[in-house]
């Protein structure tokens, strides 16, 4: 079936809704030949038509000329526009004129690496290139195989992790390495943003200021899905500055993109149907009808939900391909994740469920479709999804499939907001005092820091060296500054892909095996005691979580319900920072501190997601500082409200859901990475308050963004609520899943006012 067909027979069931609210046609695009300045070597030349690959794009083109200049570079441009030529080129161009020149590339997962592996040295050896020797160094390089790695490989390909834990801390062993390093390579740049962003930022800090150690002076070569902002993210990722290449000139295949909104529950019922099951049906129907698919989901949770649901609707229908579709995430093993990655290339797997984990550039084959459940939190991920699907000029058909909240329900009902809209900010923080600290513990022992570090780490410097002296972290002598005795191997406590730095093992006591691992704040929601814990489609009960051991047991269970955790926050202002007049109304930004504590969990029924009960949880709270913006309402706004008969409690908190569901369109950012709390009087104001912070330590540029674009997100919030349909409101509009309260008190129509009188 083409995408047309599929449409017409899905629109034929009786389960048809009227589910799909936009259809939009996006044609091919013709490819846009370039030719670089200084012509390929002949042996370059032949592998480039030997592969299919001349003539080069214009932006390849483009990006080598920059390269061969000696500038750094980062290349912005839609999935499967062949960045990785851009880089490949040049740097076995270099291996050919110079064999004692070395490359490093850098990846964000495993699968990445050993894609990019196979592809560089089939091009070297259409070049003809003799001795050379790409490899991968990573957790999975077997010991004998890293020496060899170290002393014999021209181009070590790895990830941030590897160079983080196993290179840089161990950099006498890469000493020739890295005296002889020409290029670094770093792939997948949209990716490095939040907390993994800022923490890869310092990593690569680190990096250059031990190239200097050593003599040498890379050239930074980066590659990144289409964002606003490339040049200032590459800027903020390395330290450097960026030249940019985003003008695109590779040709594009034709795709029918749609988006399907879950139809609304039966009459007297809130909201609408479960996003999981409406993906989980259209995954289902497209593999019984042979359609290659990939599903794309938010969380490892949903990835496993919707296998489920899937595998038994197939079980029914189409019990042969039943057993042609599995789930993907990280956490598996790597072996299950290669096996898997191989069945979908090859066409043994009909689909796949995963995580953005095969979000990028892994080639999987051929894919006819791609399911989206729920917006994925940023437009550039969205394309980057919908891009796994009609490679090699193939028609494909996207699907995103809208969730019951906010943001998606803005989108499904302006869909001109996603197709008529620029890309979003990448954003990172590597001034994050948590995260710079950790990173000067890593980089004093690996060599003793000195005053001039501070060009390599920024403003903020001097200020942790005295932080960490202070925590006995550091030792002060003669203008350097040593790891104290007493700290052994600082990057080992470094999880550079977590805010909290614990990471919690999840212990299957049947068969006594580690199934999963994942960090301290996730394991309270998601890993408490009486959670059910789903893996490779298995259900598992909590039996116990132990913080201080760093484990949660689990037994499996067959069972037809799952868990969402319940916590509530208080917050309170350290110092504000910054503020800004908005009419008669005060925005602030400044340091705040945030308390959360898990407090109960409820048990949903799968496939409806009926409220079974709610039990309580006894766990311990998270206190952390970080960044965020407030804003209150002025006494003539509130007494207007009183006079129109609405609650000034309720629309508040209305005002804050709805805020922070939208704030995303404006940042790249997941929801889970904004929190906020609301209140007619809050202790430190002693006004009624809406405060939206960053979820996680330190801070890492989301209120920042929305205290910069306020006006902007109070309008479109206040256009969310006024156009959804509902009359008290519902998850749509100002109900939030996250919500302490259970979202109450809520009323929409305070809310519509507040709104109306900061804008007006």
């Amino acid at each position: 079936m083409n995408p047309e067909e599929f449409l017409a027979y899905i629109t034929s069931q009786p389960f048809y809704k009227g589910q799909i609210c936009h259809t939009e046609d996006i044609s091919s695009r013709q490819a846009v030949p370039g030719e670089p300045e200084k012509a390929p070597s002949a042996p370059m030349k032949r592998a480039l038509m030997l592969t299919g690959a001349w003539p080069l794009y214009s932006h390849q083109a483009e990006a080598v000329n920059l390269v061969s200049r000696g500038l750094n570079v980062i290349i912005a441009t839609p999935s499967s526009s062949g960045k990785s030529l851009a880089y490949n080129i040049p740097v076995l161009e270099a291996l050919l004129e110079n064999p004692s020149v070395r490359a490093l590339y850098l990846f964000p997962t495993k699968a990445l690496a050993q894609d990019q592996l196979r592809s560089v040295c089939r091009l070297a050896e259409s070049a003809g290139i003799c001795g050379f020797t790409a490899m991968t160094y990573d957790g999975d390089t077997p010991c004998e195989e890293r020496s060899r790695a170290r002393s014999k490989a021209g181009l070590i390909i790895t990830n941030p992790d590897m160079l983080h834990l196993g290179i840089l801390p161990r950099h006498s062993d890469w000493g020739r390495f890295l005296a002889r390093l020409k290029y670094v390579v770093l792939d997948e740049a949209h990716v490095y943003r939040g907390v993994f962003g800022s923490n890869v930022a310092l990593v690569m800090r680190r990096l250059r200021r031990l190239c200097r150690l050593y003599g040498s002076d890379p050239v930074f070569i980066l590659c990144s899905a289409t964002i606003a902002n490339p040049q200032q993210q590459a800027s903020s990722l390395t330290g450097l500055p960026f030249e940019v290449v985003e003008k695109d000139g590779s040709p594009g295949s034709p795709r029918e993109f749609v988006f399907w909104n879950p139809p609304c529950n039966e009459a007297g019922q809130t909201g609408r149907k479960s996003t999981n099951s409406e993906a989980a049906m259209l995954f289902s129907e497209m593999v019984s009808h042979d359609i290659r698919s990939l599903a794309f989901t938010r969380t490892r949770r949903l990835t496993e939900l919707i296998y489920t649901y899937a595998r038994d609707q197939l079980k029914k229908n189409s019990p042969e391909h039943a057993l042609r579709i599995k789930p993907y995430r990280a956490g598996y093993i790597p072996q299950v994740r290669r096996r898997i990655e191989k069945e979908l290339s090859t066409g043994e797997l009909t689909g796949v469920v995963a995580t953005n984990a095969l979000e990028l550039g892994i080639d999987i084959g051929q894919l006819d479709a791609t399911i989206i459940a729920g917006y994925p939190g940023s437009i550039a991920s969205t394309w980057q999804q919908a891009g796994r699907s009609g490679r090699r000029g193939r028609k494909a058909l996207t699907v995103l499939v809208g969730r019951d909240d906010p943001l998606d329900q803005y989108l499904m009902s302006h869909p001109e907001a996603f197709f008529g809209r620029q890309f979003e900010n990448a954003l990172i923080n590597p001034d994050n005092p948590y995260i710079l600290k950790r990173h000067l513990a890593c980089a004093a022992w690996e060599y003793p820091l000195q005053a001039r570090d501070e060009g390599f780490f920024g403003p903020g410097f001097q200020q942790a060296l005295e932080s960490l002296e202070n925590e006995v972290k550091l030792t002060g002598r003669r203008g350097k500054w040593y790891v104290h005795p007493s700290m052994d191997y600082p990057a080992q406590s470094v999880d550079i892909r977590s805010s909290s730095g614990q990471v919690i093992s999840i212990i299957d006591t049947a068969s006594g095996s580690l199934i999963d691992t994942v960090e301290r704040s996730t394991a309270l929601f998601q890993a408490h005691e009486g959670a059910i814990y789903l893996n490779q489609g298995e259900s598992y009960l909590v039996t116990q979580l132990d913080l201080s051991a760093g484990n949660a047991t689990v037994k499996p269970v067959d069972a037809e319900y799952y868990t969402v955790a319940d916590d509530l926050t208080t917050l309170k202002i350290i110092q504000q920072q910054r503020y800004k007049n908005v009419g008669d109304v005060k925005v602030c930004l400044g340091q705040v501190e945030v308390t959360t504590s898990v407090i109960a969990y409820k048990r949903k029924e799968q496939y409806s997601e009926r409220l079974i009960d709610q039990k309580p949880l006894d766990l311990p709270d998270e206190i952390f500082s970080t960044i965020g913006l407030w804003f209150d309402i002025t006494p003539d706004m509130v007494s207007r409200l009183a006079r129109d008969g609405l609650d000034l409690a309720g629309g508040l908190h209305a005002v804050e859901h709805a805020c922070i569901g939208l704030l995303p369109l404006f940042a790249m950012c997941d929801r889970l990475d904004i929190g906020g709390v609301s209140t007619i009087l809050h202790e430190d104001t002693g006004k009624p308050q809406v405060f939206i912070y960053d979820a996680c330590p330190g801070g890492i540029g989301i209120a920042e963004k929305g205290y910069e674009i306020i006006t902007r997100l109070w309008e479109a919030t206040l256009k969310l609520i006024s156009n959804c349909g509902c009359e008290e409101g519902c998850p749509s509009c100002i109900q939030s899943p996250k919500c302490g309260n259970n979202n109450e008190p809520l009323d929409k129509a305070a809310a519509r006012q507040i709104l109306k009188m900061l804008l007006y």
